[in-house]
């Protein structure tokens, strides 16, 4: 695990709060390309992408879109990466990881398709609740053993009060997160923000205390593809 989660804040509807997030301390912002309150065009996306620092990578997220119209969108917005969060099949989703930089598979926590997930082809796997998008926190039990701690993003009901927790209970790779930090759907709260960057931080502490040499081994390096090499 690295020294600290990956801090993916997800449902950015704004430029305004896609900087907030980041001076705040994200590492990965989420545009929302599938129906939801949060639900953004590729023009408006494109045109926060470009204000954003070159470090911060980009996801677009997408439910059961066709292969080729996520890959366009990803290639034309400049996305450093899509998240699938639909029931896409296996050879839809290699056919996409194979066109863009960074390709996360979602799932919701106990599907059976989870045991599956190395054939999707994809650099990480995210576990999430029942019903994404809801704020409701799942077993986080069922996210545990699924796949190396290096490659797995947590979501879910994820906030400032439980996160520290989920950090030092999945060791995960990064952490995801929407509701948890809004005032508003799509409309992000920048206590929130700053509660919830602290509190992953304080979890990872934890972890490090807990055990010593863990903080900056090789797992990053191990990965399929890192894009925070030079953090």
């Amino acid at each position: 695990m690295a020294a600290e989660p990956v801090i993916k804040i997800c449902g950015i509807t704004t430029e305004a709060d896609a900087l907030l997030a980041v001076g705040l301390g994200a590492d990965a912002l989420g545009f929302i390309f599938a129906p939801s309150p949060r639900q953004m065009t590729a023009g408006a996306v494109s045109d926060i992408v470009k204000r954003l620092p070159a470090e911060v990578l980009t996801v677009g997220v997408f439910r059961d879109e066709s292969a080729r119209r996520v890959v366009e969108i990803a290639n034309t917005v400049g996305l450093g990466a899509v998240q699938l969060h639909g029931h896409e099949s296996i050879e839809d989703t290699q056919w996409v990881a194979a066109r863009v930089p960074c390709t996360i598979k979602a799932f919701s926590a106990g599907d059976p398709a989870i045991i599956r997930f190395e054939e999707f082809g994809c650099a990480y796997l995210l576990v999430d609740g029942t019903s994404p998008g809801s704020g409701e926190v799942f077993d986080w039990r069922l996210a545990e053993g699924v796949v190396d701690h290096g490659r797995l993003f947590v979501s879910g009901g994820l906030n400032s009060a439980n996160v520290a927790d989920a950090v030092v209970r999945l060791h995960p790779h990064g952490v995801d997160v929407a509701t948890g930090v809004e005032r508003a759907p799509g409309e992000k709260d920048p206590a929130k923000l700053a509660a919830f960057v602290a509190a992953v931080r304080r979890g990872a502490a934890l972890v490090a205390a807990e055990h010593p040499g863990a903080a900056g081994d090789d797992d990053a390096d191990d990965a399929p593809y890192d894009w925070l090499t030079d953090r």
